[in-house]
């Protein structure tokens, strides 16, 4: 069984007035472990889609499951805890409040959770380890540089230890060689068990994944599992 069942989504916004179809009969299974790249033109769905996985917002019409649950009935409250319980993001935009600490800001998903200041402290910790900042835990954001802060950002999103992980451009804000070394970041983290989907326009960074999903006009007209560039993770 498939991690993520999608069937037959639609989405349409209203755009000046006109309506736009986000996504068109969309479907498309993922499977655990998978490492998916979603590249095409803008406007052609894979934000919409992105957001659709990550149940931050809900389909026309259509089905997705999750790890064999059916979301379509969920109301938010539901939908927030399936949400925390099995899927990160990590954004262009790192999203890092600045007035918090490194560790802060990466407990934050606990503290909602309800999780204890000594526990939480603790794993935030370790996982500012896994992402190579240890020795930054105590600065703030001002005090980083991009590549420092999409690290934050990512250990913020693996806290809470996600089934999925599901990236939007995240290689956007940095340059070549910070993006390079988040690229690594979370390419290990798939090497670990994680599920990984990343919405890029770079084709290189595309390239790398197992899995190619080309979108255009809200549908996807290309799925490519040959294998990936040369240079990419096995």
């Amino acid at each position: 069984m498939a991690l993520i069942e999608l069937r037959g989504l639609n989405k349409t916004y209203t755009m000046g007035g006109q309506p736009l179809r986000a996504l068109r009969d969309l479907a498309l299974d993922i499977h655990g472990g998978d490492y998916i790249s979603v590249m095409g033109p803008s406007g052609s769905g894979k934000s919409t889609l992105l957001n659709m996985l990550g149940l931050l917002d809900r389909p026309d019409s259509g089905s997705y499951r999750l790890d064999g649950r059916a979301t379509e009935a969920l109301d938010e409250e539901g939908r927030a805890a399936l949400r925390r319980d099995n899927i990160g993001f990590i954004f262009q935009v790192f999203h890092l409040v600045t007035r918090l600490t490194d560790v802060e800001n990466v407990e934050l998903p606990m503290m909602l959770a309800g999780t204890p200041l000594a526990v939480r402290r603790r794993t935030a910790r370790e996982v500012l380890a896994t992402v190579g900042l240890a020795e930054r835990s105590g600065h703030r954001p001002s005090q980083l540089s991009g590549g420092q802060l999409q690290r934050v950002a990512i250990a913020r999103a693996i806290v809470m230890k996600p089934k999925i992980l599901l990236a939007d451009e995240p290689t956007g804000n940095l340059d070549q060689a910070s993006g390079l070394d988040i690229v690594e970041v979370v390419e290990n983290l798939n090497r670990e068990g994680i599920t990984l989907v990343v919405v890029t326009h770079d084709a290189a960074l595309g390239r790398r994944a197992r899995r190619r999903i080309r979108m255009v006009d809200g549908a996807v007209v290309a799925d490519d599992s040959s294998p990936p560039a040369e240079g990419a993770p096995p």
